[in-house]
């Protein structure tokens, strides 16, 4: 696909002019209102580099985000204020936060705001036409999205983490508008397009979360195309049911079984190895300090917590052997931890993993992890993102972009 670029906008020339950005600012918080905080910046700081450069050239730059799912109206707890309390800190431009979205606050704040400057609308989710499934309802909201940035206007979609949304700020936004693709957008589809397209082998896939459901279409597409797809998380208690294990209290998906087993069985066949632990970390309750056991992964239930027992992360065997996979990839993607990270009794598999990246990385292949629960991961364990090739913006439309699936944010760059 061709897309313009934000470089063909700022050839034109945007001093003086608005512009549009959807901006990706949806980023993990903790905390009670009124006293929320940012725990992950990851996202605000990917959204710099683009506004920044539309500051410098003299646009009036209107930035369209989201934050969570509220329903549809506003909800302190899912404020952007947060977020934009960040970017102010990061930013060496001007950067306000309208009191709504479209409303008389945002109208009054897109007429002052000069050159040079930001302005954040309030969360667009605040308005149920953001995410409305009718057309008709998403293109009235892009309309008075639009109406903000007045004649002459632009728009530049830089929030590849919602690119596989047909939301009005994504998708019917580019129909109203000259639409450019922002620099964060193209630095994804580079890196994804590089892991479908004759990656480097091996190529290693490494696959974690809790639940298989979420991973089966990525599986389906990866099978024939991975060498090696090594399982851990709250999904592989499904893959061991479906071998014909007990998984205790383990977090299982029991409707799943029979597809999993048609991709074990499959993937010798179309030439994917799948690799998954032996050893696995059980505990006997889900809390930070619970007492746990390393038990084999195909006898969990023999355990000292027996049919009582919770699979929590991989085992540290495991662990070994998927770090001795990864150093001999040359192509690594990962999405998903291997365990409950945020207790650090079970964080000892994410980190593990991690390194082996970090590791890789050093030895010349190319990492790439996807974002989500897996960016927030490496970031609270320590890592830094350039200790990876790339740290994803987006965890779903990552996923997606590897199913095969058509994302309605770049076909509306495409349609623009």
């Amino acid at each position: 696909m061709a897309y313009a670029s934000l470089d063909d906008l700022l050839a034109e020339g945007v001093r003086g002019r608005r512009v549009l950005v959807r901006s990706d600012l949806n980023v993990p918080l903790e905390g009670e209102v009124p006293s929320l905080t940012v725990t992950d910046d990851g996202r605000v700081r990917a959204s710099l580099p683009v506004l920044r450069k539309l500051v410098q050239a003299g646009a009036a730059v209107i930035v369209m985000a989201h934050l969570g799912r509220p329903k549809g109206a506003p909800e302190a707890k899912y404020s952007l204020a947060p977020a934009v309390d960040v970017l102010r800190e990061l930013a060496d431009f001007p950067v306000r936060l309208a009191t709504d979205t479209t409303g008389e606050g945002a109208r009054s704040a897109a007429a002052a705001l000069g050159e040079g400057e930001v302005l954040v609308l309030e969360n667009v989710r605040f308005d149920a036409r953001e995410t409305s499934k009718d057309d008709g309802d998403r293109t009235a909201f892009a309309r008075e999205l639009a109406e903000l940035a007045g004649e002459d206007a632009a728009y530049v979609d830089d929030a590849f983490g919602a690119v596989h949304r047909r939301h009005a700020s994504v998708f019917d936004i580019a129909a109203l508008l000259p639409a450019y693709q922002g620099d964060l957008v193209r630095a994804e589809l580079v890196v994804l397009e590089r892991l479908t397209k004759d990656p480097q082998r091996p190529f290693v896939v490494v696959l974690g979360g809790s639940k298989v459901s979420d991973k089966l279409a990525v599986i389906e597409n990866l099978i024939g195309t991975a060498d090696r797809i090594l399982v851990g998380g709250g999904m592989v208690f499904t893959f061991l049911a479906a071998q014909g294990h007990r998984v205790g209290a383990s977090l299982l998906e029991e409707d799943q079984i029979g597809t999993v087993r048609g991709y074990l069985e499959r993937g010798p066949r179309d030439g994917t190895q799948f690799v998954l632990p032996t050893d696995i970390v059980v505990a006997e309750t889900f809390a930070a300090d619970a007492g746990s056991s390393v038990i084999a992964a195909d006898a969990i239930e023999s355990g000292p917590y027996g049919a009582g027992g919770l699979g929590l992360d991989i085992g540290p065997v495991t662990a070994q052997d998927f770090a001795a996979n990864i150093a001999e990839a040359k192509t690594v993607f990962w999405n998903g931890p291997m365990g409950v990270f945020e207790f650090d009794s079970f964080a000892g598999g994410t980190r593990s993993v991690a390194q082996a990246l970090v590791d890789a990385q050093g030895a010349g292949a190319l990492t790439v992890v996807g974002g989500g629960d897996s960016a927030a991961a490496v970031r609270g364990l320590g890592f830094a993102d350039d200790q990876f090739g790339h740290i994803s913006t987006g965890g779903g439309a990552s996923l997606e972009y590897l199913e095969g699936k058509e994302l309605p944010g770049l076909s509306a760059l495409e349609r623009g």
